[in-house]
């Protein structure tokens, strides 16, 4: 399930096709219903199969009662990556073969989604009057949905509001989670917007082996490493779905309204759920779809319903929010807006990426000075040759060399990058000083954010934490 409007659809046959499965499938229940012969249900039910493989083999997606066939991502989300090999990505797995990272146009043309071009950077430097994001200029975050929509309205002074998240799986974050809360913090700077951040700790317990104690006391210091990004307590939200839950009727009613229009099929198809997933997953992904509403947050927003929710996330999250997409229409509610991030290698490459469960992979917030060092020199995935004379010779492939595109997150200055790619490229710089470079980068950056995070009392957190009004009129 997705945005279920058919956009995008081939050929009429493909349609076709749909509306057979749909009738035969029509045809099983009425037979069954019918306590028909078992020799016509039988048929009935080979027929359909067949059809099913049919529909997929034309479309590459598995049918879905009620949802005609659109570019929404299947398999499991399983996309094909380069030279035919596949891309996992769903929102609990990231691989590819290619060291390369994941193909993003071939995914942005399998989840529907739209690129961010240059002309859109520009309309967002127009109407936000500030320089675009280094994230923007690099395409780092590539894709979107609805964002001119979003823009269309805020010339017209229709604000809209910023939700985000962040699954608490550990005590400690990586410097991979910082990119959507560095992103979403220029975009409420800009934009002067409320800021609603979600912290899934019942998500993690329903899907890591941890306790409900451990998985709440996560999210209370993830939102400290949060709040050390420089929010605003005037303007942002956080709140813990074990808490918040519990103490919202509102954002507990837009819950169930979700839960009601989404089938259990529907919801096997998009995130791959089995029959013995426990029934929490199951229906967890309405608890992340509820923020996309405003009228979830009646402190905040008084009730309106109508006021657009942007959400800036890695592209992996997407499969949420297509279905939230989808249910919106349905329940009276606009569809939330997306700006869609890549993925933040590990250490070892972009075939996956960097992951809070794996030391070695990841440079972690509460690393020190020497720890990054050491990480760096030891795991960074390089793509310099293998001896001197030949990187000054052949130079080096910063296409895959993940200190450099780490410096792509970091480094602001991009007429310094672009000639770190040519000095790199041309052999002139190699990889040890290219790995000094990086090191040099993030052992102030974390070194701040560490002093930041010193700062942010229990206090503070329970300030942010509080559901109260924000400094906006609605």
């Amino acid at each position: 399930m997705t945005d279920c409007q058919g956009e995008g659809i081939g050929p009429v046959t493909t349609m076709e096709l749909y509306e057979k499965l749909t009738a035969q499938g029509d045809k099983v229940r009425s037979l069954k219903t019918a306590k028909a012969d078992k020799a016509d249900v039988d048929a009935a039910i080979q027929l359909l199969l067949k059809l099913k493989v049919d529909y997929k083999g034309v479309t590459g997606q598995d049918y879905q009662a009620g949802c005609p066939p659109s570019d929404m991502a299947v398999s499991n989300n399983r996309q094909l990556g380069n030279g035919g090999e596949e891309d996992t990505v769903d929102p609990w797995n990231v691989a590819t073969n290619s060291a390369k990272g994941v193909d993003y146009d071939k995914l942005i043309v399998r989840f529907g989604s739209s690129k961010i071009d240059q002309e859109l950077v520009d309309r967002i430097e127009k109407v936000s009057g500030q320089k675009p994001h280094h994230f923007l200029r690099r395409g780092i975050f590539f894709s979107h949905r609805d964002m001119h929509q979003v823009l269309d309205a805020y010339e017209k002074q229709k604000s809209f509001y910023l939700y985000t998240g962040r699954g608490p799986s550990s005590q400690a974050m990586h410097v991979g989670h910082l990119i959507p809360f560095v992103f979403t913090k220029w975009l409420q700077d800009v934009f002067n917007i409320p800021l609603v951040i979600q912290l899934t700790d019942d998500e993690k317990y329903l899907w890591k082996d941890l306790t409900l104690e451990d998985c709440h006391r996560f999210a209370e210091e993830n939102a400290k490493d949060i709040i050390a990004c420089g929010f605003d307590v005037n303007k942002t939200f956080i709140f813990s779905d074990l808490d918040y839950m519990g103490s919202s009727p509102e954002f507990y009613r837009n819950v169930v309204k979700i839960q009601k229009h989404v089938t259990f099929n529907q919801v096997k198809g998009i995130f791959g759920f089995s029959d013995s997933d426990c029934i929490g997953k199951i229906s967890f992904p309405a608890i992340q779809a509820a923020p996309s509403f405003s009228n979830s947050f009646p402190q905040i927003f008084k009730g309106r319903k109508d006021v657009q929710c942007l959400i800036p996330c890695a592209i992996d999250q997407d499969p949420y929010f297509r279905m939230t997409r989808d249910v919106a229409p349905r329940i009276g509610y606009p569809k939330p807006a997306l700006l869609h991030s890549t993925f933040f290698p590990a250490l070892q490459g972009a075939q996956t990426k960097m992951s809070a469960s794996d030391a070695n992979s990841s440079i972690f917030l509460t690393d020190t000075p020497k720890q990054i060092k050491n990480k760096v020199n030891k795991h960074a995935f390089s793509g310099g040759k293998d001896t001197i004379e030949e990187h000054r010779q052949h130079g080096g492939n910063p296409d895959i060399d993940v200190s450099f595109m780490y410096l792509t997150f970091f480094m602001e200055d991009d007429e310094q990058l672009e000639k770190i790619r040519q000095d790199y490229t041309s052999g002139a710089l190699l990889t040890g000083e290219l790995k000094k470079m990086l090191i040099d980068t993030l052992q102030p950056m974390i070194t701040a954010h560490q002093e930041n995070r010193k700062n942010v009392t229990d206090e503070m957190v329970k300030q942010f934490m509080t559901p109260r009004p924000l400094d906006f009129n609605f």
